[in-house]
């Protein structure tokens, strides 16, 4: 049988596309923990809750929310974990708990996978936020400015002068 390199082509390029039909079903449709509006808004209340800073507005929580979502949904079993959480605020009405009580309810789940993923990513991210930073009074990183030892190491003008004499007993106390 003689096959022309049109004829080679043609099937080739056809069988790719259709092969690549194939992969795409409905099955393979992600779906998103927290990606609707109510969800990411009681995952911010969440973070204020474990994280209460008054002077912070809203900007790094709803970042550090989205972060939370994301890596929420890096696998499918995390997808769960954050559904299922998601769900159970949703089911004990934390939206409307005020402070206090919603501090009890966040103590009474605290060693559940999902209010670890919270914490856990919550510390990293919202403390790592430029804003949050400036908020707190925080410099930043050091060493593209010289590092610490010319820069901002003997600057903590609000603690007493350190004693610079030598302890009287020192020479015992190295003896021994």
């Amino acid at each position: 049988m003689k096959i022309s390199r049109r004829g080679l082509l043609f099937g080739t390029a056809s069988s790719i596309v259709y092969t690549s039909l194939l992969g795409t079903s409905s099955v393979k449709a992600k779906i998103i923990a927290g990606s609707a509006n109510e969800e990411k808004k009681l995952l911010v209340k969440m973070i204020r809750i474990l994280y209460p800073h008054d002077r912070f507005p809203d900007a790094p929580y709803e970042r550090t929310a989205d972060d939370v979502i994301n890596k929420g949904n890096s696998s499918p079993a995390k997808t769960i974990m954050m559904t299922n959480g998601l769900n159970e605020l949703k089911l004990n009405g934390f939206n409307t708990l005020n402070f206090q009580a919603a501090t009890e309810y966040l103590k009474s789940i605290e060693k559940t996978a999902f209010f670890a993923h919270v914490r856990g990513t919550s510390t990293v991210t919202l403390y790592n936020d430029k804003q949050v930073w400036e908020l707190l009074g925080y410099e930043g990183y050091s060493y593209d400015k010289g590092g610490y030892i010319n820069r901002g190491f003997n600057d903590l003008n609000w603690l007493p002068s350190p004693r610079i004499t030598e302890h009287p007993d020192l020479d015992k106390f190295l003896k021994s």
